[in-house]
């Protein structure tokens, strides 16, 4: 039931809209479709990128009282958890938010690489009857075939632009002062923003080099496209602070 409902769901239609692009951008190329394919993707879930992005905002703004709450309660962890679910919900806060994108984006991910490891050959019997099946597919860029061949350099831009987007999502690392204590939650989130900005590109990047040139481009595209929103993001959060 749920192979049928992961194919019916998400492997069918991201296949037909990888065909129904490759059919009209020039040259049948699959390099470009899936580069379109994957803006719009983004695009689709920038309403969700915003929403997370407000609730991160918000999370940090109700820091202090955050940690009074856990200071007062640590002894008493359920009456702590209720505590913070009242601050959460006299905030409009879902701490949700975040992994539910996690969770949308996944299976689309999954779905991508399972239609790129099955070669993305051209089957009539998946194909919906309003979808032109093009006569040929540019399957190659840059003289690389996108299904079969990887890509160390590609793979190595991936990790360069998770590394400046990671940079631009995440709060700056905090300096601890040589006089300054810090207690051991601040010391594990300041450990996981090392971790998160530094060694989580290298990972991806040695993951990207062992897939098909198609799953970097797909990566690179979103990185990209992920930089860019960031900047856009801030440049306009300055312009609202500048003129309030």
């Amino acid at each position: 039931m749920i192979s049928s409902f992961f194919h019916t769901i998400l492997f069918q239609p991201l296949y037909n809209a990888l065909v129904f692009i490759s059919a009209v951008v020039p040259g049948q190329s699959v390099a470009l479709a899936i580069i379109i394919l994957t803006i719009i993707i983004r695009i689709l879930l920038l309403p969700l990128y915003h929403k997370s992005n407000h609730t991160q905002r918000k999370i940090k703004e109700i820091e202090p009282i955050l940690k009074k709450i856990k200071d007062d309660h640590k002894d008493d962890k359920q009456e702590q958890a209720r505590k913070i679910m009242e601050l959460y919900r006299e905030h409009g806060i879902n701490p949700l938010t975040s992994i539910g994108l996690l969770f949308i984006q996944l299976p689309i991910i999954l779905a991508l690489f399972y239609v790129f490891s099955r070669g993305f050959q051209l089957n009539l019997d998946i194909l919906y009857p309003f979808v032109h099946s093009p006569e040929a597919i540019n399957h190659s860029v840059f003289g690389l075939m996108l299904i079969t061949d990887k890509s160390y350099i590609l793979a190595l831009l991936v990790g360069v632009t998770q590394f400046f987007q990671i940079k631009l999502t995440l709060p700056p690392i905090e300096v601890k002062a040589k006089d300054q204590e810090h207690s051991l939650q601040a010391n594990f989130a300041r450990s996981m923003n090392m971790q998160m900005r530094y060694v989580m590109p290298v990972i991806i990047a040695v993951v990207a080099s062992q897939f098909p040139v198609a799953v970097a481009l797909y990566w690179l595209t979103g990185n990209i496209f992920g930089i860019l929103h960031e900047m856009v993001v801030k440049q306009r959060a300055k312009l609202i602070l500048k003129n309030s």
